[in-house]
């Protein structure tokens, strides 16, 4: 005998039927019962004559769909989920990918089925993780950006070792803008800070780590309220008060979660469409970010700007964006009208020479693109390095640098500054070799 799977139902329509065949009850009340016309309840108690209880089965079942998707794109699909580039890939961003690339057009469940199918992915059930209560957004686009670097073999060893990516993230609306960077230096970030600013404008407060880049660190014995009051500022730092921004520290990892979230999706999808795209250097990175990888960030996973308010300001004409994103230091102008900086000695222009300038303060600014600039009572002067005769001079009588610490008693930070200096630019940190 003949086993038919029925849903219940379909149990329930056969004995309505059932019943109005044996005329328990009339037609009427069984199509009432069933939903359906009489019209359809006769139809149903002719054709049960032939095909029996089957009659409330659908006449489709266990035959496949006529929208099914075809067997030669579940193998195609198959065959590039099995290429070595697509190794780590699961079934939601290769259905993605497979759209974007291949103009294979299936959802991210039946590419699960199929890779579940093929032996590329197994079921992983879902825990219920440690409930979080996160702060709200921010209400304002440019209200406050959270700022961070993630260091990360991002190429995954081909050509150039592209490492460090420098993040800006927008907490209202998860807007993003960043670089891949050679070096998670204050110059490096500056030159971030830069272009953002250059095309969003400038944001209310920043958001960040306490790294050595963005806060002085307490000395030996000064409490927390003393080093608040001796307002010691990094470069950074400096930069953000002269443009009018505020600066926020996070005390924790936790506490900027949402640029760390965004790093977790970075090292799962930007390294993939990497890969596919077979970048292998610095410049093709950046190319990929700007014109691939953010303008997609930002249409699938920031929240649209319409109806909210934009906070970003604009730049005002008092602001010199060069200037203030420079390495900035103070220095005594000799009775000869010159300063020593960076192990050099520079002269004053005779042209910009007045009268008092001896034993003032010289402001240096040591440029993102290499040139050094001097400033005097807030007008530049020309500053040119002295000759090797000049610099050979007799240096005054000085007690001994301590060994033991700080190189000597010399900063480091220049090393290698001068032969490799920054392209022009800099504020949009691309090589030379693209501006050409």
């Amino acid at each position: 005998m003949e086993r038919i799977a029925m849903s219940q139902e379909e149990r329930d329509w056969l004995e309505w039927l059932k019943r109005a065949h044996d005329g328990v009850i009339t037609q009427r009340l069984a199509a009432e019962k069933m939903g359906v016309t009489e019209r359809w309840v006769r139809e149903l108690l002719s054709r049960m004559q032939e095909q029996g209880d089957r009659v409330v089965v659908h006449g489709l079942r266990g035959r496949p769909s006529n929208r099914r998707i075809g067997e030669e794109i579940k193998q195609k699909t198959l065959r590039i989920l099995r290429e070595p580039d697509w190794h780590d890939f699961g079934p939601t961003f290769a259905s993605e990918q497979l759209s974007k690339r291949h103009d294979i057009h299936v959802s991210d469940e039946t590419v699960r089925v199929w890779m579940m199918e093929g032996g590329l992915w197994k079921s992983r059930s879902r825990k219920v993780k440690e409930a979080h209560f996160w702060r709200p957004r921010r209400s304002g686009y440019g209200e406050l950006v959270q700022w961070d670097t993630s260091d990360h073999e991002w190429l995954e060893g081909r050509g150039e070792p592209v490492k460090h990516l420098v993040r800006m993230i927008d907490d209202a609306t998860s807007r993003s803008w960043g670089r891949f960077v050679w070096h998670d230096g204050t110059r490096e970030n500056m030159g971030v800070l830069w272009e953002y600013v250059d095309r969003a404008g400038r944001m209310v407060d920043v958001y960040t780590d306490r790294d050595s880049m963005f806060t002085v660190a307490r000395r030996a014995k000064e409490s927390e309220a003393e080093r608040r009051a001796a307002d010691r500022v990094t470069q950074i730092g400096r930069a953000l008060r002269e443009i009018g921004i505020g600066w926020i520290a996070a005390n924790s990892p936790q506490a900027k979660g949402r640029v760390e979230r965004s790093f977790q999706t970075d090292q799962d999808r930007l390294i993939k469409e990497l890969r596919l795209a077979k970048v292998k250097t610095m410049k093709e990175a950046n190319e990929f970010l700007e014109k691939e990888y953010w303008p997609e960030w930002n249409e699938r996973f920031a929240r649209p700007l319409a109806g909210v308010t934009d906070l970003h300001r604009p730049l005002t004409e008092q602001i010199d964006l060069a200037a203030s994103l420079s390495h900035v230091e103070q220095r005594v102008i000799d009775n000869d009208y010159t300063i020593r900086f960076a192990g050099r000695k520079y002269r004053i222009a005779r042209a910009d020479v007045q009268a008092g300038m001896k034993r003032q303060d010289l402001r240096v600014e040591l440029r993102l693109n290499g040139d050094l600039k001097g400033r005097y009572q807030g007008r530049y002067v020309e500053i040119s390095e002295c000759s090797q005769s000049a610099v050979s001079e007799a240096k005054p009588s000085r007690p001994p640098a301590r060994k033991d610490h700080n190189a000597g008693g010399k900063s480091r930070w220049m090393d290698g500054f001068w032969e490799h200096p920054s392209p022009e630019l800099w504020q949009i940190l691309r090589d030379d070799e693209a501006k050409s």
